[in-house]
């Protein structure tokens, strides 16, 4: 895979079949979340395989609602020892709010241990396929030599099965960098020389990335998805083996009623401390969650964006998002799309459940808690706009349960930190408010409220349990699986790990506590987040930076500890892991992002998964790749110089230009003629790279016009690159 400026035959013989195939189109009418009539709803192909899991939904609810009555009986008894205030009040709705939650998700994750406990995984392969899947990655602004290298692998591996003939290739980009872009065109130029004639492999740039991932998604689908009757759906970190695809594709064509069938995705290939303690607890407790969440959910789950096989057809049919009403952060486009289309499809009668067991299905995680928390709060926007898609018309209750979990998964912060405030009001109200009230007998001393010591004890013991049991699950299952417990470095390792997880986990919630809670906040004030791009690649954050976003929660930290101990010591004791966590901010999110500690660890086989231990073949491949590509050093160039010095990729280029209508006269775009202007003016290359502003270059890029003047700038770069070819 040579550079493509210094080899042009190779770049000749690319250019030679054309960037994209015919277009096929798919109409994908706006979906409506206010009018649905129950004759919408297709009949079921197979109505015998629609089994409803009312034994797993009844123990999953079930025990969740009579854990909770417990908890908020006790809670009751805990603080109405003598007259209960209405600060007592607060305190005990706030708890059943969070006890709720906490419940549910132990009782789902008793449900995956015991299924993972007593049931086989499934190991059978398919032996043919008949009908024609793509594989398409969503790219935006993304290193092409790890999104490239990841799309090689993976058709590397789909091809090993013998099935490869079924499969096509897309690379959607939605890039707005302009050395990126044509960085991506470079890479994927050169992997279809390398391909050969039969590569498969398509890449189309959008003009503008409306709609983001869920647009970038839609064009595909209304202008090519016509020529497939399934598509594969990555993220840009995403890497699937080809038996896991090939398995998918046979299951999506064994079951005509499956809309989405979707994978669990592992976390691979990362170094740092905080990404490792993901990828642990990711590998060891992720399956006992996922494993619950498919058990009670059944053909009623959910949808997580990538990593899984759709129907296109019924995508296109049913899956087109609205825009909300309004102005962002709750109005405009919907954010988090996929647990929206899959409320759509499944409204229109198809099923979309979840293969928890299937092996071969992998990511990459945020590097560090900054990096989490930045992705995060776009999440947690997308996950709010869901507060007016729930109780769209014709949606499942599973489905409304699925978007109330998303929404409470980041309400939870902001109710535990009121539960906090309350608490501590509580005991400043015991130890130094005066009493405003009286018992309705007459007595000659006012009644101050109080706590019963020891329900508060058992109460506080019972949270934890219920909070730590879905961890302890997944340390029993690895611990007694020979294979894994080995593969996670032993028995003592895998426990000190899991403790280790427990503890970083306990300091670093404080913190992502008030991070979230923020959000939600701003979020309701009204600010909306934007779409930066995300960092994938392992390293550190400078340490100025670390300071500035956490100062306020160290100064939290200390300001509580302060308080909390003035107030009295027991309240003190009692927040301790919280108020340890809000002074430790900076160190422990200087520590998240090391490269060092993460491999530090590694070496002493602590935080291990079996993946480490036996690295998938695809990871392996994917990684070789990826040092390879990147001596070709297409990220970089600059990308107006790139097109410039090279004559042949300047071709190549202009040809996967799509053609827009002219610009109609009278109408003058600023920024356009800003560019025409400065390449007018400028008379070497130099100098028009030196002028244009990194939006004035995307335009260049985009108008054959403006291609032209490139070109006809002096440069003396041009005549070496063209001498050397």
């Amino acid at each position: 895979m040579d550079a493509v400026v210094g080899h042009k035959p190779a770049l000749v013989a690319a250019n030679q079949v054309a960037a994209l195939p015919p277009e096929n189109r798919l109409v994908m009418p706006t979906q409506s979340l206010g009018r649905w009539a129950r004759s919408e709803e297709r009949p079921r192909s197979q109505p015998r395989a629609w089994k409803t899991p009312w034994f797993s939904r009844l123990f999953v609810f079930g025990v969740a609602f009579l854990l909770t009555a417990y908890g908020v009986r006790e809670m009751y008894e805990v603080v109405s020892v003598s007259r209960t205030t209405s600060l007592q009040y607060i305190l005990l709705a706030l708890f059943t709010v969070n006890f709720s939650w906490i419940a549910l998700a132990f009782s789902s994750s008793a449900l995956g241990f015991l299924v993972l406990l007593f049931r086989e995984p499934a190991t059978a392969r398919a032996t043919s396929l008949s009908r024609r899947t793509v594989i398409v990655m969503p790219i935006y602004n993304e290193s092409t030599a790890r999104t490239f290298a990841a799309i090689a692998a993976i058709r590397e591996s789909v091809d090993a099965t013998g099935l490869g003939d079924n499969f096509d290739y897309f690379v959607l980009s939605d890039t707005t960098n302009p050395d990126v872009w044509v960085a991506e065109e470079r890479a994927f130029l050169a992997l279809r020389e390398r391909l050969g004639p039969d590569s498969r492999l398509y890449y189309r740039h959008r003009p503008k990335n409306h709609h983001r991932k869920a647009g970038n998604i839609a064009d595909f689908v209304t202008r090519w998805g016509g020529h497939y009757e399934h598509m594969v759906v990555l993220d840009a970190d995403s890497l699937m083996t080809g038996y896991c695809i090939v398995r998918l594709a046979a299951a999506m064509e064994a079951d005509p009623d499956a809309g989405i069938i979707q994978s669990l995705p592992l976390i691979i290939n990362r170094n740092t401390l905080f990404a490792r303690l993901q990828q642990f607890a990711a590998r060891v407790y992720g399956p006992v969650i996922a494993t619950g969440l498919a058990q009670w959910a059944g053909r009623d789950c959910n949808y997580w964006g990538h990593n899984a096989i759709i129907r296109t057809a019924a995508f296109a049919a049913h899956c087109g998002l609205p825009d909300l009403k309004g102005k962002p952060p709750f109005g405009g486009h919907i954010l988090s799309h996929d647990f929206v289309e899959a409320a759509l499809i499944r409204r229109a009668g198809w099923s979309v459940y979840m293969l928890p067991d299937l092996h071969g299905s992998y990511e990459e995680s945020p590097p560090s808690l900054i990096d989490l928390s930045a992705r995060d709060r776009r999440w947690c926007q997308g996950n709010l706009q869901h507060g007016r898609v729930m109780f769209a018309r014709g949606l499942k209750w599973p489905t409304r349960q699925h978007f109330a979990t998303g929404i409470m998964s980041y309400l939870a912060s902001p109710f535990w930190l009121m539960q906090l405030v309350v608490g501590i009001a509580l005991v400043l109200q015991v130890k130094y408010a005066r009493p405003e009230y009286f018992t309705n007998e007459f007595t000659l001393v006012p009644v101050w409220p109080r706590f019963d010591p020891e329900r508060s004890l058992a109460l506080f013991g019972l949270t934890m349990a219920i909070l730590l049991a879905p961890k302890l699950f997944g340390w029993l299952l690895t611990l007694f699986n020979g294979a894994e417990r080995l593969a996670c470095g032993g028995g003592i390792r895998l426990t000190i790990s899991t403790v280790l997880e427990i503890v970083m986990s306990a300091l670093l919630a404080p913190i992502m506590m008030v991070i979230q809670s923020g959000s939600v906040f701003q979020i309701i004030a009204g600010r909306d987040t934007g779409w930066n791009p995300q960092r994938r690649d392992d390293g550190s954050i400078p340490f100025r930076d670390i300071v500035r976003r956490h100062r306020a929660h160290t100064a939290l930290g200390v300001f509580t500890g302060i308080t909390a101990f003035l107030i009295a010591t027991s309240l003190f004791a009692w927040m301790s892991p919280t108020i340890l966590g809000l002074l430790l901010a900076i160190p422990l999110s200087w520590a998240s992002g090391q490269l060092a500690i993460g491999l530090w660890l590694k070496r002493r086989k602590l935080l291990l998964t079996p993946e480490e231990g036996a690295p998938p073949a695809i990871a392996t491949r994917a990684n070789e790749l990826q040092t390879e590509f990147a001596r070709q050093r297409f990220d970089d160039a600059d990308g107006l110089l790139a097109l410039y010095q090279n004559p042949d990729l300047f071709d190549a280029h202009e040809r996967m230009l799509p053609h827009l209508p002219p610009r109609q006269r009278g109408q003058i775009e600023t920024e356009r003629a800003m560019a025409e202007a400065k390449l007018v003016d400028a008379k070497t290359i130099d100098e028009a790279m030196a002028w244009l502003k990194p939006k004035e270059r995307m335009i260049v890029l985009h108008d054959r016009a403006l291609l032209f003047l490139l070109q006809q700038l002096e440069g003396p770069g041009r005549d070496t690159a063209l001498a050397a070819e």
